[in-house]
């Protein structure tokens, strides 16, 4: 069973909605996301537009603005609380990995060397 658009975000979806938290150009969300991951996830433009159009397809952001070429966005309240609700399932999985591996000294950063 195909799971439901936006029930859960990607990495990439999670930072452009968090990145349009301000009004923002496309350009301006790429380099943000890259700047606040600090390089480990990045989106290219094919991404980012198909995003974008999605996004605003589903009321979760909105165009605020065009300059030639160059179009702005900004998250909506329905899109702020998709970004809300997927921070709070990721705490749940934090919270249960925890719980399944309280006790085990090893950790990946332990055994990587």
């Amino acid at each position: 069973m195909a799971r439901e658009k936006f029930q859960t975000l990607t990495e990439q979806m999670f930072y452009i909605l968090l990145a349009l938290q301000e009004e923002r150009c496309g350009a301006d969300v790429m380099n943000l996301v890259s700047q606040i991951t600090w390089g480990r996830v990045t989106v290219g433009p094919g991404t980012l537009y198909n995003l974008l159009e999605d996004f605003q397809s589903a009321g979760m952001i909105v165009q605020t603005k065009v300059e030639g070429r160059r179009r702005s966005y900004q998250i909506t309240q329905k899109g702020r609380d998709m970004l809300w609700m997927e921070k709070r399932r990721l705490e749940i999985m934090l919270a249960d990995f925890q719980h399944m591996t309280a006790g085990h000294q090893e950790t990946a950063r332990d055994s990587a060397g």
